[in-house]
C-alpha cells in the first residue's frame, strides 16, 4: 500500500481531536512520510570529537528515494554518519506548539526505518545491527548539542547506548530480521509504554528520534515514516 494512501487516513484522524469525559482535547496525531519534503524535522549530530577530521565523520542527511530492494518510488529522510568516538548520536528534530501551556502529554511514536544490518553481524566495537540503538524522546526544552572542550555533548539526557534516559527511551536496534545485508523496512514503536512530558510555558513541545551507537563505523538508515501520538493526560 502507498504511503500517501495510510498518510491520508493519519491526517484526517490528526484534524479531529479526540475528547475525554471532561471535553478536553487529548489527541495530537504528527504524521511525517517525507514525501514531499523533511517536514520541519531537522538532523543534526551529537557525542561526538571535533579534533576527529569531518571528512572521515562522513555525516549526511536528505530527503531521498527509498534504497534499492525497496519501493524506489517512495521517499524517506536518509541520515549517515561513522562512528569514530564509540557513541555517535545523530538524530532528527521537530517542534511542535499549540499545545497547554505546562500539561502533561502521553507520547507513542511509530517509526518505519529502512536498514540493511542483520543482528547477526559484527564490526569494530559492536554490530552494525544489534549495537545501534534507536531512541525517541520529548522535551519542553530543544534537543540540541553543545561544546564542551573538544567534545559535542547532548544537551538532552538519552541514556547511554542500550540505556534510555529522562528524556528519551529506547524503541530496539537497527536490526533488519534478514541474514543478508540486503534492505528491509521494520517497526519500532513504544506502544503499551507511552513516554509522559510536559510542555513548555509556551505549549510547545520537542520531539527527537536517533541512533545511539556502539558500532565504530558508518551507519546509514532511512526513516520511511515517523508517526507521534500525543495524549493529553489529565492530572488529579
Amino acid at each position: 500500500m502507498k504511503k500517501w494512501i495510510i498518510w491520508t487516513s493519519l491526517a484526517l484522524a490528526a484534524m479531529v481531536s479526540a475528547c475525554n469525559d471532561d471535553g478536553l482535547d487529548v489527541i495530537t496525531v504528527v504524521d511525517s512520510n517525507f514525501e514531499t519534503g523533511t517536514d520541519k524535522w531537522t538532523a543534526e549530530f551529537a557525542e561526538y570529537d571535533t579534533t576527529t577530521v569531518d571528512s572521515t565523520l562522513t555525516m549526511k542527511f536528505a530527503q531521498s528515494r527509498l534504497p534499492t530492494g525497496l519501493d524506489t518510488s517512495q521517499h524517506a529522510f536518509m541520515i549517515q554518519s561513522t562512528n569514530r568516538s564509540d557513541d555517535m548520536f545523530m538524530y532528527l528534530k521537530k517542534k511542535v506548539t499549540g499545545f497547554v501551556p505546562n500539561g502533561t502529554y502521553a507520547v507513542q511514536f511509530d517509526i518505519n526505518l529502512a536498514t540493511n544490518y542483520p543482528a547477526s553481524s559484527v564490526g569494530a566495537g559492536g554490530s552494525p545491527g544489534s549495537s545501534v540503538y534507536l531512541k525517541a524522546g520529548a522535551s519542553a526544552s530543544e534537543p540540541a548539542r553543545k561544546l564542551v572542550k573538544s567534545f559535542y555533548q547532548f544537551t538532552l539526557d538519552k541514556g547511554q547506548q542500550s540505556e534510555g534516559g529522562t528524556d528519551a527511551l529506547v524503541l530496539g536496534d537497527v536490526a533488519s530480521g534478514r541474514e543478508d545485508t540486503k534492505y528491509a523496512l521494520v517497526k519500532r514503536s513504544n506502544s503499551g509504554r507511552p513516554f509522559t512530558v510536559k510542555a513548555a510555558s509556551n505549549g510547545e513541545i520537542w520531539l527527537f528520534v536517533g541512533t545511539d551507537s556502539g558500532y565504530e563505523g558508518l551507519t546509514k538508515l532511512y526513516y520511511d515514516r515517523i508517526t507521534v501520538t500525543i495524549h493529553e493526560q489529565q492530572i488529579n
